[in-house]
């Protein structure tokens, strides 16, 4: 894989976006953006008041994700990317991204949404989120990963490296 891909890992608050994203970065040697970072304070707000986002709220946001994506190419970026249509918008910034899904089954999914202190995230959004989110198609740029709760981090993160590694260089 080029060292230019932008790596997006995907899901749903809970999926471990930030946790995988960084560690990846990290074992790549590529620089980590956490998206939730890029939200406007109206999104944050919003979402910690436990409003789901909607298309209008998510549109500048992803264009900030795009925007730091085109600014560090090769970027591992934690973004929920829930929809294609966001998908989409992201791969017009970024056309070499590769997208890394993070498939965790709901019960664990549910486990850590209760447990974790989001800053703005409350674990009511949770079946917003799992009611928004489209799967990766078989014909956009990426792969799912199926998580195991019993896995560890490390082992995780050298599963999608390994996957990664099978890419198509160009």
């Amino acid at each position: 894989m080029p060292a230019e891909t932008t790596v997006i890992v995907m899901g749903v608050s809970g999926a471990g976006k930030s946790a995988v994203g960084s560690a990846l970065a990290v074992r790549l040697g590529r620089p980590f953006v956490d998206a939730d970072d890029l939200h406007p304070q109206t999104n944050v707000a919003k979402m910690a008041q436990g409003h789901p986002l909607d298309d209008d709220d998510r549109w500048p946001w992803l264009d900030a994700v795009g925007a730091a994506a085109i600014a560090a190419p090769g970027t591992v970026i934690a973004c929920s990317a829930l929809r294609r249509s966001y998908r989409e918008r992201l791969l017009v910034a970024a056309p070499d991204a590769l997208f890394v899904e993070l498939d965790v089954p709901r019960a664990e999914l549910e486990r850590r949404v209760r447990v974790r202190s989001h800053e703005f995230m409350p674990s009511s959004l949770l079946d917003s989120q799992l009611a928004t989110l489209e799967s990766l198609g078989a014909d956009e740029p990426g792969f799912a990963v199926a998580v195991d709760p019993a896995e560890s981090l490390d082992d995780l993160i050298a599963r999608i490296e390994a996957e990664l590694g099978r890419r198509p260089t160009a």
